[in-house]
């Protein structure tokens, strides 16, 4: 190969890292002054980097056969910023696409057709009424990466604002701890801001957002009021009370409105897969489970799959990773097998998900059985959905409808897929996917499918988790383009 060859590789490269560069104040802007949230076929562009960007843009291969063009991108992004936009979802990757499709041309021309209903709208636009306070109840795994996910979204004026984090202990040296938990993770990296300590009020200033701690040992104890907190969503994240009369608790609290439990409900309680029943919701509903990591990693690819080719029966094994419930070495432990070491086993165990799939899905009921095995990893897990066909079907033919359900349905901000006989679990922690269908894995023998789904059991559940709160805090931004519905 000649130098010039050479050369004009590394050119193009530098090029292309530049115009991704260029692309990152827009984005930011967009975000924090429009709230308009960017992505790339559903890969969110807030906070990343330029090679993330770049790598973004070359995913889309997989999706159109050609790499996007950053060049159309960032033209995109410059013109959109022009027309000042009211807030939205923007898949700048499929609008590019299309521009690139029709044979490019006028990009305000292409914008105004595509999105004309709010652009020039900023001023008028309706933010979704007030902001809300969030409170988590418990600071945990769950907890630490809510509140992750939470403080990146105010960044764009989400409307939801965690105000306080209720803990038992206050001991000394407790808030510092707790400040540390936040900022280093061992699975999931450094927090990306800046935490800083107020220990005299006992609080936490987070990227800018003041975040009390209360200390108390029970609901009961808490008077939310008095930290000026009104009308607030708890988040009660420890898992303790599963019921409508322990969560009730919360609701009896000076200051608090409502109350989500990030675990499966018992009794009554709707538990939301956000994508498939969020829709039940009313506001009546005051306690609302957002049902188990597993369950939502299930449910929307059994959804696809029953509506496109029914679902007579089948059994979901659960390949989950170790939790805080198990014991780092053999001790005692209420529950069957989990006693012995996290760390050194395979433990086999109960799930609740596949019955818990009727809620969500009452179309399922009574078809699925399900079973989990724990094994020593500490985060990222896989469902193994064995499942019995109304209609004989292909590994190509169920991989690309999966694929499609994952970039086109309503579905996106659930359903991943990847398709490279290279992904191990790692490879999916962070991923805000409820679940992700490993392609390269699939199994079909006529009626009969075997899916393997991946999902990060702590930060894809959060990710869910967040999208009920804005869901029943009424934050509802329109997607564009509209393919989505």
């Amino acid at each position: 190969m000649t130098d010039t060859k050479l050369d004009s590789y590394f050119e193009d490269w530098q090029e292309r890292e530049s115009t991704a560069e260029a692309m990152i104040p827009m984005i930011g802007r967009l975000y924090r002054k429009y709230n308009v949230v960017t992505s790339i076929f559903g890969r969110a562009l807030v906070n990343r980097s330029a090679i993330r960007i770049l790598k973004d843009h070359r995913f889309v291969r997989q999706v159109e056969g050609d790499e996007l063009d950053v060049r159309d991108s960032h033209l995109l992004l410059e013109t959109l910023l022009k027309l000042k936009p009211a807030p939205a979802h923007v898949d700048i990757g499929k609008l590019a696409a299309k521009f690139r499709k029709q044979g490019g041309g006028d990009m305000e021309a292409f914008l105004q057709a595509e999105m004309g209903s709010i652009l020039g709208k900023h001023k008028d636009a309706d933010l979704g009424g007030e902001p809300k306070d969030v409170v988590l109840y418990g600071f945990g795994r769950i907890g630490r990466l809510v509140a992750r996910i939470l403080i990146e979204k105010a960044g764009g004026g989400s409307l939801l604002r965690l105000r306080a984090v209720v803990v038992r202990g206050g001991k000394d040296g407790d808030l510092e701890k707790r400040a540390s938990l936040l900022r280093r993770d061992s699975v999931h990296g450094p927090f990306n801001g800046t935490i800083s300590i107020d220990s005299e009020n006992k609080a936490l200033i987070v990227n800018g957002n003041y975040i009390q701690f209360i200390y108390a040992n029970s609901p009961e104890e808490v008077d939310y009021t008095k930290y000026g907190i009104s009308n607030a969503l708890v988040v009660d994240n420890t898992g303790i009370w599963r019921d409508e009369k322990g969560l009730s608790q919360h609701l009896a609290c000076p200051g608090a409105a409502r109350a989500l439990l990030t675990a499966p409900g018992k009794g009554d309680i709707k538990n939301i897969v956000y994508g498939i029943n969020d829709k039940t919701l009313t506001d009546d509903d005051k306690i609302i489970s957002a049902a188990s990591c597993t369950t939502n990693a299930i449910v929307p690819v059994l959804k696809a799959v029953n509506d496109k080719f029914g679902v007579v029966s089948g059994h979901v094994e659960t390949v989950h990773a170790y939790t805080n419930d198990q014991n780092l070495i053999d001790n005692f432990h209420k529950g069957d097998r989990r006693g012995r070491s996290a760390a050194m086993n395979m433990v086999l165990t109960e799930t609740g998900a596949a019955k818990a799939v009727a809620k969500a899905l009452p179309e399922l009921a009574g078809k699925l059985t399900g079973n989990a095995i724990r094994v020593p990893i500490p985060n990222v897990s896989m469902a193994i959905l064995n499942l019995t066909l109304n209609q004989e079907t292909s590994v190509e033919e169920l991989n690309n409808y999966l694929s499609w359900t994952a970039l086109y349905s309503p579905m996106q901000k659930q359903i991943d897929f990847v398709e490279s006989a290279e992904v191990v679990s790692s490879d999916f922690v962070g991923n805000r996917h409820a679940g992700i269908v490993d392609g390269k894995a699939t199994i079909v023998s006529g009626k009969q499918a075997v899916l393997y789904v991946w999902y990060d059991n702590e930060f894809g559940y959060s990710c869910q988790v967040v999208r009920i709160l804005q869901d029943i805090a009424n934050v509802k931004f329109p997607y564009f383009p509209a393919d989505r519905d």
